[in-house]
């Protein structure tokens, strides 16, 4: 019969180390499970910590779960704004920005994090519009990729083009594999990324046909 697996040491800590390691054992479960799949007696075992010592420093379960949600959210927004920063306001550069909103959102699971805190009701500080500023990067660049004696493509259409983008990469990051009929374990990292390819190529050949959707006739720039 095999005893249970020893809870690590408790350790010395400053207030502000305790707090760091109580913050990074939640965001782990956090990744897994969602909010609801943070318990403080997990976190303090793993930090190897009283749950009084885990009370103290953020005085409920709830007012951890904020906690470690806001940093989450933080470090999502900051890796969108670099990936963003990475790429040139240019439609032909969609291939390259694709992979670098994929390593923003996949492997590091903020997609599966952001799909939890919708499930749960959880939007912390989230920005609506938060794609426009795209979009109208975008919008303007396709505007002077256009034939000017074509008639001109609305926002909407470029609008709802970084949308349908945005949708397809974050599904693709949580559910992917599955609906490609994977082992979640190991996903083909290759045809993954072959059908990131495809995607940017098909968003990159329609902004630069200058063609509108009939759903996206109007403007609301």
């Amino acid at each position: 019969m095999t005893s249970a697996p020893k809870p690590p040491p408790r350790t010395r800590r400053t207030g502000e180390d305790a707090r760091t390691a109580i913050l990074d054992a939640a965001e782990q479960r956090l990744v897994a499970s969602g909010p609801s799949g943070i318990r403080l007696q997990d976190v303090a075992a793993e930090v190897g910590i009283s749950h009084p010592t885990v009370l103290h420093h953020f005085g409920s379960r709830e007012r951890l779960v904020d906690a470690v949600v806001k940093r989450r959210v933080a470090a999502m927004n900051e890796e969108v704004i670099q990936a963003l920063a990475g790429t040139a306001a240019d439609p032909s550069s969609a291939v390259a920005l694709f992979e670098r909103l994929y390593a923003a959102f996949g492997p590091g699971g903020h997609a599966r994090v952001a799909a939890f805190l919708a499930l749960e009701g959880r939007v912390p500080g989230a920005e609506p519009d938060s794609l426009r500023p795209l979009a109208e990067l975008t919008h303007k660049a396709r505007l002077a990729l256009c034939d000017k004696q074509a008639s001109e493509p609305s926002f909407d259409d470029t609008y709802f083009t970084v949308l349908l983008s945005a949708f397809a990469l974050f599904g693709d990051a949580i559910v992917g594999p599955l609906f490609r009929g994977e082992p979640e374990a190991e996903p083909d990292q290759a045809i993954a990324k072959r059908f990131r390819e495809w995607l940017a190529k098909l968003v990159l050949a329609h902004l630069s046909s200058g063609t509108t959707l009939e759903g996206g006739a109007g403007s609301q720039q």
